[in-house]
């Protein structure tokens, strides 16, 4: 008698075939859906089979979708229907999983366990800072960062005032500047002021190293021991430190080498190479290593205090800070040393991309780009599939002030901001549809929006209006590549129709632009603006051209061959005059201009240098850093350099007036150090305030866990404790330290986080997590998987399909991680089907063993022996 319904996996039931599947998936069919299912044997547990069966076919449309996406010759249109459909069918399971009410099982989303703890963590407070290394050997040997001319002053401020200690190791006399006399040199002084803070060395350990040598392995052993210094403080006392003499410093972020590592370049004109190690070069005064999961970088920019702002795009978040989706925008502040000092995710539910950035004189960072899906909350635009522009801004202390999402029917995106005089943040873009308020022109457009901002009193939040638009441009496609405001001017700089064109705008009393000339330079020829700047009343404008005929006077330095970067100088009305200057630069190869700074009247260049024209794309590269002087063609300084496997790509520049000084040889930063960082999750996680999750107990009752505005991780304990009904507890652990980033091949750690870890309470079965609603799910950014957290002698079975928020279709990588899971999943679904088979209803036979029995055994084995010799 048949005693469990065919399943659908079953050759009787004919399953559909792959391209069944996928027709069905791309036309819109439910993935997940009961009612579709059939059952052939009725039973206590039919329910539980429906949904099953249910899960089984909707996890095989997934599959057929992956499966076609990593198929040959897929079109980047169809692959963009794909992961569409893909991410839909992905979020009707969280919300199936979230309704289904199964009897004799339990299913989650994610994984079964005894207990969890978040990815997501908050930096404890510490008065203890650490460098990179110093020094490679014996804690006995003299430093060659310490010798020369060191001075400096260690400034510690207290409630009573501030005090400046000056530090001259000149006073060392003839004693030899090893690590641990300096040291003591330093404490003698901070001990004589009486001051708490002391000075201090630190161990980093180094690793053995892995590399490729053709196809084999190669571990290489660790190398000498390397030494950091270290600030021990207290937080009586905040510390700075202030060079006695600077100069202008000269920050490259960029990607190098073949595994997707990006670092960060300090340069000061004219000092030597600062360590002689491979791939540094004259000039180079400190390099540092950005989180691992930096895909790119776009943007950097110079607070007033002398730190340095980038805005990357993320894949995966930095080890304590998890995104929610496929890709992210994260906020980086650097110190001066090139440390992490604080880092700030968007928050995208789906995928976000940052392409610019602005700091205000007051320090407010303002940073724009575009965003696919949800932003705020449950808030997805006009399309949930479609870029929209999106701008945030952050306080000097990275602290989120407010952020607007304008987007138009069609795909739009933000690629500069700037803020005004007037008070006013501008950005500037491009749609490919009308902007709110505005004209479509046809194809891709340009556009300049200004907001501005409101707030009711001092403790209100801070809110933003847009307060005028422009759209312009041609029948073709146009573009924004960059922006500058001078004072009531407002100047845009892109490709229009194939040809470079700037563009000069009145801002009114309300912040709305309107334009009054525009310039053509010519021919874009595959080039692209880098940058825009107003400098004595002329106009700079940098980037990069195969064209060796731009429309911009007398040329100071002709064009090389290639791709070539180039700098114009013109009249800041935009009229053609004889006062216009044309600059090129670069080989009789490629070279690029992926960022230009102008700063006191001279241009920086960074970008990829004189590459072979039809180099392929794992060709060598190089990366370059010059200064020009726009009116005369003049390079003033120029470096070269390679990276890893011999890849160096440049990708933004960033110069900080007095930012280099003798503290870059010890590894200290200027000014203050900083001790705490904001406690708030919306804050130092991707989490925005309303994204939430659901705790279910045994009962099957499930609760909402909604994230407030000044949600703590204290907070966060106590309400999935009550959601649980008690049957979860919920405490902070604490980490000693944490990586903050790489000096060479050594992990520099400092502080300490804390996170949640959560387990079943005593005498208790436990509850589940599961994910909140698409575009407003909390379990990602606080890097918990949906699952069943109890006992693993709970009576009810648990079954988890371990199929994460992230999975997508981004990438081949993505594809076969999903073709992976999804298949897994399905597995344990079959599991789950034959753990529902009803018990034997045949009594066990017991009792002695009949006496025949015995006698036949006997004689089995003796013929046994026999054979067997």
């Amino acid at each position: 008698m048949k005693k469990q319904p065919t399943a659908p996996w079953s050759p009787a039931a004919k399953p559909p075939t792959e391209s069944e599947l996928l027709r069905a998936a791309l036309g819109g069919r439910r993935f997940f859906n009961e009612a579709t299912t059939s059952l052939d044997v009725k039973g206590a547990s039919s329910g539980d089979y429906r949904k099953i069966f249910a899960m089984y076919q909707g996890l095989s449309m997934l599959e057929a979708i992956s499966g076609r996406a990593g198929e040959r010759g897929v079109s980047a249109f169809e692959n963009a229907q794909l992961s569409k459909r893909f991410d839909a069918g992905m979020a009707e399971l969280s919300a199936f999983l979230r309704d289904a009410k199964f009897e004799g099982l339990r299913m989650v989303e994610g994984v079964s366990a005894t207990k969890a703890q978040t990815g997501a963590a908050v930096a404890r407070d510490s008065a203890k800072y650490v460098t990179g290394a110093v020094h490679s050997g014996s804690v006995n040997e003299e430093v060659a960062a310490f010798q020369g001319d060191v001075k400096f002053s260690i400034t510690v401020r207290t409630t009573g005032g501030a005090q400046s200690i000056a530090i001259d190791l000149a006073d060392m006399g003839g004693n030899p500047r090893t690590l641990q006399s300096v040291v003591d040199h330093i404490n003698g002084k901070l001990e004589a002021a009486g001051v708490q803070t002391r000075m201090g060395r630190e161990l980093l350990p180094s690793e053995p190293r892995v590399i490729k040598a053709g196809d084999k392995t190669v571990t290489l052993p660790a190398g000498p021991d390397q030494w950091a210094l270290s600030v021990q403080g207290v937080s009586s006392e905040a510390v700075s430190f202030v060079p006695v003499a600077s100069s202008d410093a000269v920050y490259v972020v960029q990607g190098v080498g073949t595994a997707g590592a990006h670092n960060v370049l300090k340069f000061q004109e004219g000092a030597p190479n600062a360590t002689g190690a491979a791939f540094w070069v004259d000039g180079q005064i400190g390099q540092s290593g950005l989180p691992a999961g930096v895909e790119t970088v776009r943007a950097s920019a110079v607070g007033p205090d002398g730190s340095m702002w980038i805005v990357a795009d993320v894949s995966e978040g930095a080890s304590n800070q998890p995104i929610k989706g496929q890709a992210d925008v994260v906020l980086m502040k650097l110190d001066s040393a090139g440390q992490v000092l604080l880092s700030r995710a968007l928050g995208a539910a789906s995928t976000a991309s940052g392409y610019a950035i602005s700091v205000s004189a007051d320090g407010r960072v303002a940073v724009a780009g575009s965003v696919v899906g949800a932003l705020e909350p449950g808030v997805s635009g006009a399309s949930a599939n479609v870029a929209d522009s999106f701008v945030t801004v952050f306080d000097a202390k990275g602290v989120e002030q407010w952020t607007q999402r304008r987007g138009a029917k069609a795909a739009d995106e933000a690629t500069a901001v700037s803020f005004g005089a007037d008070g006013r943040i501008y950005v500037a873009g491009r749609s490919q549809s009308a902007m709110s308020g505005s004209v479509a022109l046809g194809g891709w457009d340009g556009y300049v929006q200004a907001f501005s901002e409101t707030q009711i009193h001092s403790l209100a939040p801070i809110r933003a209006v847009a307060s005028g638009v422009e759209q312009f441009g041609t029948a073709g496609d146009d573009n924004v590549q960059a922006m500058t405001v001078d004072g009531d001017k407002l100047y845009t700089a892109g490709v229009e129709n194939g040809r470079m064109v700037v563009r000069r705008f009145q801002i009114d009393a309300t912040g709305a632009p309107t334009l009054l000339s525009t310039r053509d330079l010519g021919g874009a020829d595959g080039g692209e603006i880098s940058g825009l700047s107003v400098v004595n009343g002329q106009v700079v404008v940098a980037g990069v051209t195969r064209n060796p005929g731009l429309d911009i006077g007398q040329v100071n330095t002709a064009h090389a061959g290639g791709k070539d970067a180039f700098v114009a100088v013109i009249g800041e009305d935009l009229i053609a005059s004889g006062a216009d200057r044309l600059t090129y630069h670069g080989g009789a190869g490629d070279d690029s201009a992926a960022d230009v700074k102008i700063v006191d009247g001279k241009v920086w260049l960074t970008g990829i240098a004189d590459r072979p024209l039809g180099a392929k794309v794992e060709d060598p590269t190089s990366g370059y850093l010059a200064r020009l002087d726009p009116l005369t063609g003049a390079v003033e300084w120029k470096q070269t350099w390679t990276g890893a496997n011999g890849q160096a790509s440049p990708t933004t520049i960033a110069v900080a007036a007095g930012g280099a000084s003798v503290l870059d040889r010890l590894g200290l930063p200027q000014g203050e150090i900083p001790q705490s960082d904001s406690k708030q999750l919306v804050d130092v996680t991707a989490l925005r305030a309303g994204d939430r999750f659901y705790v279910t107990s045994t009962t099957g009752r499930s609760v909402a866990v909604t994230i407030d505005a000044k949600e703590t991780l204290q907070t966060l304990a106590r309400k999935i404790e009550t959601a649980s009904g008690r049957a979860l507890k919920v405490t902070i652990k604490t980490d000693r330290d944490y990586t903050t980033g790489l000096d060479g091949d050594t992990k520099v750690t400092a502080g300490g986080v804390q996170r949640l870890s959560i387990a079943y309470a005593d005498g208790r079965d436990g509850a589940v997590l599961q994910a909140g609603e698409a575009g407003r799910d909390a379990l990602a950014a606080l890097g918990l998987t949906p699952g069943y957290i109890g006992p693993s002698s709970s009576d009810l079975k648990t079954f988890g399909l371990d199929l994460p928020k992230t999975l997508g279709l981004r990438d081949a990588d993505a594809i076969k991680r999903s073709n992976e899971k999804l298949r897994a999943a399905m597995a344990t679904l079959q599991t789950a089907y034959r753990s529902l088979a009803p018990k034997s209803t045949t009594p066990a036979v017991t009792g002695e063993v009949p006496a025949y029995l015995k006698t036949q055994l006997a004689n089995y084995q003796a013929a046994l022996a026999r054979l067997t010799g």
